[in-house]
């Protein structure tokens, strides 16, 4: 079988192809080297295409920065937008000696059922949280315990259901949490069995936080990355 010279002689001229035994008058294949290619990858990527960036996604990847390469759970490119600006934050925040992980802001009435799964999936991957179930003891006044729950807390999280959009319009306990959470930059909303669009026809300001959402994964894996997002 007749060997091609290119490897040897090159086939930088139409005549130099023609008079090569094994690709004269032949397919013209990749770059004119018939079946052979030859593909020198560049010295460098340069930043905008290798590594990754501190904080954000990883480049080709919806993967955050802060997120393990192991992780069992996927992000959306809007949940890395909306989760970045809470990142830096907590970064900022972590040489502070802080009580809570986590501030769970929920409705009274998801106190025994939603709010209990959210709040014992965060313990499970190792994450304390301030939970008035706990926190709260019978007797003392309940607005001091968030106000300090709120104060020694990393980061806030709101659970939207249809109970607590009943309880902001009333303008409770939860509005009050709500006040202050929405100051910092520090608030994830997490929307269980309602969607953004009522959240905002009640809460526009709330409403306009992307977060995370159990409308298409489990409340285990919104448990995950809020556990992803406040390790460091």
């Amino acid at each position: 079988m007749a060997k091609c010279t290119a490897p040897r002689q090159g086939h930088r001229t139409a005549s130099g192809r023609a008079a090569c035994p094994a690709c004269g008058g032949g397919s013209r294949g990749f770059g004119g080297f018939g079946s052979h290619s030859y593909y020198s990858a560049p010295r460098s990527l340069g930043p905008s295409l290798s590594g990754s960036s501190k904080l954000g996604a990883r480049t080709g990847s919806n993967r955050p920065s802060w997120s393990p390469s192991g992780s069992s759970v996927n992000y959306t490119p809007s949940e890395v937008r909306a989760l970045t600006p809470i990142r830096r934050s907590v970064e900022v925040r972590s040489p502070l000696n802080d009580n809570r992980d986590v501030f769970l802001c929920h409705a009274w009435d998801d106190r025994s059922g939603a709010a209990r799964e959210l709040h014992d999936h965060l313990e499970e991957r190792g994450v304390s949280v301030w939970f008035s179930e706990k926190d709260v003891l019978l007797g003392t006044p309940l607005l001091r315990e968030i106000d300090k729950g709120l104060a020694k807390s990393r980061v806030g999280i709101v659970l939207v259901t249809p109970a607590f959009i009943k309880r902001i319009q009333g303008e409770g306990i939860a509005d009050k949490e709500l006040s202050v959470l929405l100051a910092r930059d520090l608030l994830v909303p997490i929307v269980h069995d309602t969607t953004y669009e009522e959240l905002r026809e009640v809460s526009p300001l709330l409403g306009s936080r992307t977060g995370l959402s159990t409308e298409e994964e489990p409340m285990r894996d919104v448990a995950i990355k809020i556990s992803e997002l406040i390790t460091i």
